[in-house]
């Protein structure tokens, strides 16, 4: 155990999320909301310097987050690495899914090129994997959540964000994009991660 008895017994008031990216800060809050502390992010602390994310795994860069801020700040702090891994293209982008269309991607450039790459491709299986990373009274605690699906032909749905308009869970028939948002946290990879992360810290208290 890494954790005393007396340690065991820590409350935790606060948790603060390791990102400025507002889409995972909604995502997330909305996922932690029932947890019972308060939730901040990167966001709330202007003081905080950009995290570079160049590790050469998702675990890597989720711990180099986390690890950053908590010393920072002083407080716990939880991060994740999130990537999009397709069969057909050998497991890419994986962790370079954010810039996967290279300096100055976005969202959409990036489902872009992931759908010009599996052009003609009948093999579309796919996984989003997400690594998260908590750090809390000076250790490492890390989660994983995947969940598996297939890539469309084309985009659908206004929700979610990144490669969500082109990744069908498998079981549905429809996009992440498309899925209520309740519906999405609760079958999604970043929910099934933040499920454990949740499992954890109920467990100190």
């Amino acid at each position: 155990m890494l954790f005393s008895p007396e340690k065991k017994t820590l409350m935790i008031k606060q948790l603060v999320l390791a990102t400025r990216n507002k889409n995972k800060v909604v995502e997330m809050q909305q996922l932690l909301h029932h947890l019972g502390v308060t939730v901040t992010s990167a966001l709330d602390y202007p003081q905080l310097e950009d995290v570079e994310e160049d590790a050469p795994t998702l675990e890597g860069n989720a711990i180099k987050k986390c690890n950053y801020v908590a010393a920072a700040l002083g407080l716990p702090s939880l991060s994740d690495d999130t990537g999009l891994e397709v069969e057909a293209l050998g497991g890419a982008p994986g962790v370079y899914s954010a810039r996967y269309s290279g300096p100055g991607a976005t969202y959409q450039s990036n489902v872009q090129k992931l759908l010009s790459e599996l052009d003609n491709t009948t093999n579309r299986n796919a996984q989003f994997r997400s690594v998260m990373a908590l750090s809390i009274d000076g250790h490492i605690h890390t989660f994983e959540g995947i969940v598996r699906g297939e890539i469309s032909t084309e985009e659908a749905g206004k929700g979610g964000f990144g490669y969500d308009p082109v990744f069908i869970p498998h079981g549905y028939t429809k996009t992440f994009a498309e899925l209520p948002a309740e519906l999405k946290n609760e079958i999604s990879h970043r929910g099934r991660a933040i499920a454990q992360v949740i499992e954890f810290i109920a467990g100190l208290k």
